[in-house]
This record gives C-alpha cells, sequence and structure tokens, in this order.
C-alpha cells in the first residue's frame, strides 16, 4: 500500500470525525451516526491494507 492510501484513509476518518463533532453539536442523529459509519469503513480499510501488506511485504 503506497502514501496515497493512507492519505485517503486518513482522509476518509478525519471527515467521519466532522460529520460525528457537526452530529453531535446540532443534536443530529443521522449524521452523527453517518460519520461514526464513515469512521468504521475508513479502519476496515485500512485494516485490509494492513493485513495485504503483511502478506506482500509492502512496508
Amino acid at each position: 500500500m503506497g502514501a496515497g492510501d493512507d492519505i485517503k484513509h486518513g482522509a476518509e476518518e478525519m471527515k467521519g470525525k466532522v460529520k460525528e463533532s457537526v452530529g453531535d453539536m446540532t443534536d443530529n442523529e443521522r449524521l452523527e451516526a453517518e460519520g461514526k459509519m464513515d469512521q468504521a469503513k475508513a479502519n476496515i480499510k485500512q485494516a485490509g491494507d494492513d493485513v495485504k501488506d503483511a502478506f506482500t511485504n509492502d512496508r
């Protein structure tokens, strides 16, 4: 996995954190849940890339 993927996953996670924070501040439960989901997706993608890297010795 390259640095581009790390940046992309980090950006997705940050986007989720912002959505979650805005949802919390505005009492918008849907937006808050959407932000948590975005963070979870980014973390799953990162974990998948880490597993792939372990088998291909990319790191």
